[in-house]
């Protein structure tokens, strides 16, 4: 039998990775617009924890519809007297806590499931394959509605939608690159090594598709934004008293003639944070890709 217990070349596979400085300093365009965008989100959300303007849901009922720029709300106030930005920020904060959760969640659970069904045996992975599809077939909006039936409204209900609905890309996604690292001469020397199948695809297959992983967390992240608000629009989302864009832009939906600035705001910032992690998973693929990696282009 061969001895599994040294190391094997095979083992030191790895996906090739030029100079550092060489992708520095062809980092595209994109990816200093989305990193910029998602720091300029996340900051704002890690900022709301320790200070906002005004407390949360602080009325001030003698400032009710100030417009922008009145001295002491720099985007104005609701119709209650709250000031704007103190809403944006605790929005983001909410936007962030679904979308980290539900994206790690559902990156893990769907890598999982397509490395199990890119490794498991031929004649299994067409029909394991059939039911991923069946469950892209899902839409979200549904299931959410379905889950606030049983569960009711609220953050768990949304992030338990995104996860519902994202898993089953996520392991789309990863098996048919995994099924084709699983097919390349080095894996199949591993296999003559004696290593296992859950050896091979930790070590050479999820190191391998890793960077795909990493591009798709991104655009993940951007729909699970688009979800959390939509959901929160149609009051199936965040419940009050929390701060949500979606909730917020539904409350103000009425005023949109008096006070169009109350819709502007959170809208903006939905589409600035989704537009954001897009250019960001646009500029890691074009990183990180390892097609690109081998021909040297950025």
């Amino acid at each position: 039998m061969p001895d599994t217990s040294t190391t094997s070349p095979v083992d030191d596979a790895r996906p090739l990775k030029p100079s550092l400085v060489k992708r520095l300093r062809k980092l595209p365009l994109t990816l200093y617009l989305g990193g910029t965008l998602v720091s300029l989100f996340v900051l704002v959300a890690m900022v709301s924890f320790v200070w906002t303007p005004y407390p949360a849901n602080k009325l001030n009922l003698t400032n009710r519809l100030a417009p922008p720029g009145t001295p002491g709300f720099l985007f104005g106030t609701d119709r209650a007297g709250r000031d704007v930005v103190t809403e944006l920020m605790l929005g983001a904060r909410n936007s962030l806590y679904v979308s980290v959760v539900s994206t790690i969640i559902a990156m893990s659970l769907g890598a999982l499931i397509g490395l199990s069904i890119a490794g498991s045996r031929r004649t299994l992975q067409g029909p394991f394959t059939r039911l991923v599809d069946a469950g892209l077939a899902l839409p979200g909006i549904l299931t959410a509605l379905v889950l606030a039936a049983k569960l009711g409204p609220g953050n768990t209900t949304a992030t338990l939608a995104i996860i519902t609905w994202q898993v089953p890309v996520a392991a789309r996604v990863t098996i048919g690159p995994a099924r084709q690292i699983l097919a390349l001469d080095y894996v199949e020397a591993a296999y003559g090594y004696g290593r296992t199948k859950a050896y091979v695809l930790r070590r050479h297959v999820l190191p391998n598709i890793s960077p795909l992983l990493i591009v798709l967390g991104s655009v993940m992240f951007a729909a699970a934004i688009l979800i959390e608000a939509a959901l929160a629009f149609l009051s199936v989302g965040v419940q009050p008293p929390t701060s949500s864009w979606g909730r917020f832009l539904n409350e103000t939906q009425s005023l949109l003639e008096a006070a169009p600035y109350l819709m502007f705001f959170p809208g903006v910032a939905i589409v600035l944070t989704a537009l954001g992690f897009n250019l960001l998973g646009d500029g890691l693929r074009t990183v990180l890709d390892p097609q690109q990696a081998r021909t040297g282009v950025a």
